[in-house]
């Protein structure tokens, strides 16, 4: 049975010199499940110094690391196991346990002979010990027996040495990695014996590396003061992720929320935060959620539990507060706003009224301004602020026991998105950079690796700015997308083209519903085939029909047009078979079966953020 491995939300890698492309990731991935389980962890600095041949004594460590004795082997062993392994030698607990647990054995002289270096016969043997295997399972000479069921059980995946070669550290990576998804004698999973409270591995054998790497994560901790000396180990030389981003220690800043996993030697890095009015402790006496603008999240640790609660008494409701985000989303850690550097910058989406309760337990009514900030989220926010309007930029910050919003300045920027899109008019994108589309008061946020090969005119960004190392961490675009917009399938039209009576009536189809949009005053000269529709259905502010490509081939992502350009389809794209006269939504799978010649239809050039927003089989 092939290894698999559940899809993974922490793209994670290990330096792995020049193997190849697939087999680095994949060996990136055993690597790391063995890190997690406190396996086979690497030195100091992490290097796990594949290249070179494995010892018994190091090879006996690792089979008591990923045995049920794991916890036996203590600094010393009570007895020296062997005479050439004194109770002084540094292998000699792993050895003490390994004899006892019938894992391992001497040779006839009475020697163990630590220091030589293990060939996979004698590697093998010991692993499928730990399955639950013995000697007298395997009829005939020694090892032919051992090595069959070493291949029938694929423990031989990915191992390259032979019967009688020294193991490389790499072929015992290889080996423990394929033991953890192996059945035992009993027929139970391996890791799922080692681990019986956790399920780490499904009934298909696939192994839950998520889960796995989660478990493995200690902490947090937040970035302040000397939070590194509190770490269990060095992290200058640690992995860095930071907002899911292979980073850098340097890029760690002030305030953000830090996990770690000392076998993994590895950072995990949130730098999410929210500020505004602490609006609702729930429940009071055993906080487990607390509602900041207008949003209510989960509270994540412990720490956050007692800040909130009536015994740690830290916060109450009505105060101004930053709440520090984790991994999960939730929230690590609550700190006074105005000790925080954060700003929230976004575009206003509504102007109201709310009732909020102040610190000392007054109810009040305020103005309140609702935004779609840069990070797609939706926050709401007292303010007296005077002349604001639906649409506006603004920028939140923290002043003194209140909260300041004014109007940000427009900043131009031309140019084309490369390598992925991250990189604009010179400028590298920051991690975790955040970009925001807008239309009038709708927003919402834009992925770099959308907006590849994009070029940017003049009037197209209407805010950028810069962070410290001067890359770009926040983008405000206009219109770019088109992602905003509604698209369908006019069915039908009528004009009246009559100047006092100029109207329009079309009869719009999106997925399998009709709907009658209506416009005074403008018609737009349309034909019954796809268009968009910017604005709301109720009052739209243009309606256009779409340009026509016929299409060789198509994906869920690329399309290949008869004119042999490639054109990138929208992720929402509708896919309908046209069958007299009638459209049917459908799917872009089941109309390649029915071999109908395809048609796709886009909005604007890619270079100018368009894409194929509707396909038709006829």
């Amino acid at each position: 049975m092939k290894k698999r491995l559940i899809s993974c939300l922490l793209a994670l890698a290990l330096a792995l010199g020049l193997a190849p492309a697939s087999l680095a990731a994949a060996q990136s991935e055993a690597a790391q499940v063995l890190a997690a389980l406190d396996v086979m962890v690497g030195d100091e600095n992490g290097d796990l110094q594949l290249e070179r041949t494995i010892t018994r004594a190091e090879f006996t460590k690792l089979v008591i690391a990923a045995s049920p004795y794991r916890d036996a082997a203590g600094a010393e062993a009570s007895v020296s196991p062997y005479p050439d392994v004194p109770r002084t030698h540094w292998a000699a607990p792993y050895v003490q346990v390994a004899v006892t647990a019938g894992y391992v054995t001497g040779y006839l002289d009475g020697t163990f002979r630590p220091g030589n270096t293990i060939t996979l016969a004698e590697g093998v043997t010991m692993v499928l010990r730990l399955l639950g295997y013995q000697n007298s399972d395997f009829p005939g000479a020694y090892p032919s027996g051992q090595m069959a069921a070493y291949r029938s059980l694929e423990l031989d995946e990915n191992v390259a040495a032979g019967q009688n070669d020294p193991m490389t550290r790499q072929d015992a990576l290889w080996l423990f990695y394929n033991l953890m998804t192996v059945k035992n004698k009993s027929g139970v999973y391996y890791l799922n014996a080692l681990e019986p409270t956790r399920n780490l591995v499904d009934s298909q054998g696939n192994l839950d590396r998520v889960a796995l790497v989660n478990t493995a994560m200690d902490g947090p901790v937040v970035a302040e003061g000397n939070w590194r000396e509190t770490l269990p180990f060095d992290p200058a030389a640690a992995l860095v992720y930071r907002d899911g981003t292979i980073s850098t220690l340097a890029a760690v800043q002030d305030w953000d929320v830090v996990y770690w996993s000392e076998s993994m030697r590895t950072l995990w890095v949130y730098s999410k935060k929210v500020t505004g009015t602490l609006e609702q402790i729930t429940p009071a006496s055993q906080p487990a959620s607390v509602t900041v603008a207008g949003q209510t999240y989960a509270l994540e640790t412990g720490e956050a539990v007692y800040t909130l609660s009536d015994v740690g008494g830290s916060f109450r409701v009505g105060d101004l507060v930053t709440l520090l985000l984790g991994r999960n989303g939730g929230v690590a850690a609550v700190r006074p706003a105005d000790t925080v550097a954060s700003e929230v910058v976004g575009l206003v989406t509504a102007l109201d009224t709310a009732s909020y309760t102040d610190a000392n337990g007054n109810t009040y009514t305020s103005k309140t301004v609702t935004l779609t900030t840069t990070a797609g989220a939706a926050a709401v926010y007292p303010s007296d602020v005077k002349g604001l309007e639906v649409g506006d930029l603004v920028r939140v910050t923290a002043g003194e026991g209140h909260l300041e919003i004014g109007a940000l300045n427009s900043a131009a920027l031309t140019g084309r998105f490369s390598d992925g899109g991250q990189r604009l008019a010179g400028y590298d994108l920051a991690d975790g950079a955040e970009i925001l589309d807008t239309y009038e008061n709708t927003a919402q946020r834009v992925y770099p690796s959308r907006l590849d090969g994009v070029t940017l005119e003049r009037g197209d960004v209407r805010y950028y700015a810069l962070d410290q190392d001067g890359q770009i961490e926040t983008l405000i675009l206009d219109d770019v997308t088109g992602d905003l917009h509604t698209y369908g399938i006019l069915t039908e039209v009528q004009e009246s083209t009559i100047p006092s009576a100029m109207r329009g009536v079309y009869t719009m189809q999106m997925g399998d519903t009709q709907t009658q949009v209506v416009t005074s005053g403008v018609i737009y000269s349309l034909s019954k085939a796809p268009c968009v529709v910017k604005g709301p259905l109720s009052a739209p502010d243009r309606i256009a029909n779409l340009t026509a490509v016929n299409l060789d081939s198509a994906t869920g992502t690329t399309a290949r047009g008869s004119d042999g350009r490639s054109y990138p389809v929208w992720e929402k794209a509708a896919v309908y078979e046209v069958k007299n006269g009638k459209y049917y939504a459908s799917s872009l799978e089941r109309v390649k079966e029915s071999g109908g010649a395809l048609t796709g239809y886009y909005d604007k050039a890619p270079s100018q953020g368009g894409c194929i927003r509707v396909i038709l089989s006829k």
